[in-house]
């Protein structure tokens, strides 16, 4: 009885960090920890960047006009949205080896709240998502890529945030697939996504059938919402609802995921 009480009393006292141990501390070594990885910075940020310089410069189509743009600013895009999706889609799944290490057991002994723990995942992926379209548009803006000056922001905004989907995906996939060989999975599965969504072959060039496929699949929505300013296409409704379903799909299938994972702890 004594030993209840004094078990009890233990855990009464036992101190709540603020915003549930969701702090800049925990962040920088989640970053660290990333960048220490250098296949995932050389995937990330460099790969767009070699892809751009490849299908964006020195092409037949790189000086025409596209909208306000030319076709130079239009890979830039396309490569820029497609870094991202490989930046915040490995950051996520990143959970995966750290399941399977009992690192996420361990911080179940900690104050951390898994709402905090979810938290710093996203905002991990999502900068490195940044730093894969800053890298991209930087060499875009000193090469042949063109658009109004406005569009530079607005589009960079745009493929960043809209990458958000990615890193639901990458932390929903973490949860659901073996971390042994949770990339070698994903890889392809993204860039079957990227074609699929229009990334790399334009969804004009496509047939009826596959256009009507394209529309359905995560890509889709993003890829219509970030290029719309630039080819001056005038917003659909359709494309917010693509992204903000499969969005919230992934985040309802990690949320789904992770309580089943920490209820075995």
């Amino acid at each position: 009885m004594t030993a209840t009480t004094s078990a009890l009393g233990s855990r009464e006292e036992r101190h709540v960090p603020p915003m549930g141990g969701f702090s800049a501390t925990l962040l920088r070594i989640e970053l660290r920890r990333l960048l220490r990885n250098r296949r995932a910075v050389i995937f990330t940020v460099v790969m767009p960047v070699v892809f751009f310089l490849i299908f964006g410069v020195g092409q037949k189509y790189s000086n025409d006009n596209v909208g306000h743009g030319n076709g130079a600013a239009y890979v830039m895009i396309s490569m820029a949205i497609y870094g991202a999706m490989i930046a915040t889609t490995s950051g996520g799944a990143m959970v995966s080896i750290e399941r399977s290490l009992g690192w996420s057991r361990q911080l179940r002994l900690t104050p951390l709240s898994p709402v905090a723990y979810v938290a710093t995942k996203m905002v991990t992926a999502m900068t490195m998502g940044l730093a894969s379209v800053v890298a991209t548009y930087c060499v875009g803006a000193m090469s042949h890529a063109h658009m109004d000056p406005r569009l530079w922001l607005v589009t960079g905004l745009i493929a960043w945030v809209g990458s958000l989907v990615f890193a639901a995906f990458g932390l929903f996939m973490g949860y659901l697939l073996p971390s042994d060989n949770v990339m070698q999975i994903l890889g392809p599965v993204l860039a079957l996504l990227a074609f699929g969504g229009g990334l790399f072959i334009p969804l004009e060039q496509m047939g009826s059938t596959f256009r009507h496929i394209a529309e359905l699949t995560p890509m889709y929505g993003v890829n219509q919402l970030v290029h719309a300013p630039l080819t001056g296409t005038s917003f659909d409704a359709l494309w917010l609802v693509n992204l903000l379903v499969w969005l919230a799909l992934f985040v309802a299938g990690a949320a789904w995921r992770f309580r089943k994972d920490t209820a075995r702890v």
